[in-house]
């Protein structure tokens, strides 16, 4: 599991002074790059061996608001690696409450040709070794 902490900014917070929900798949995304960074697998080098994730299903749900100035933990924790595809966990908290929980598919996709292809066997070997951490 790879961590890292978001401090809201003030043009992160909607009208009611909450981090606006939009803005919850933007840290997903910063939580994937860094998990990938956690194992080894800088982004410039994922693309490098042939992977490009893109996002394909994303459920969010909501346990309670994150404010401006609100300092966040978010991790990411690998929960499935199939041939061209894995599913990443992402938690968002404040302290010990829960603020959201993410659920991420990705696809390995050629940009060029954007269909699916399999994931390097070298990545989908460190994704799987990470599954053992739940």
């Amino acid at each position: 599991m790879t961590a890292y902490q978001h401090r809201v900014r003030y043009h992160e917070a909607d009208a009611q002074g909450f981090l606006f929900n939009a803005r919850y798949l933007e840290l997903a995304d910063v939580a994937m790059t860094e998990f990938f960074r956690g194992i080894g697998w800088p982004y410039a080098d994922l693309v490098a061996g042939g992977t490009d994730p893109s996002v394909v299903s994303a459920t969010l749900t909501f346990s309670r608001p994150a404010r401006f100035d609100d300092l966040l933990d978010i991790t990411a924790r690998c929960t499935r690696v199939g041939t061209s595809s894995f599913g990443l966990d992402v938690l968002v908290a404040r302290g010990a409450d829960t603020i959201a929980t993410i659920g991420l598919v990705y696809v390995n996709v050629d940009a060029v040709s954007a269909t699916s292809r399999p994931l390097p066997d070298s990545l989908a070997k460190a994704l799987r070794s990470t599954i053992a951490d739940l």
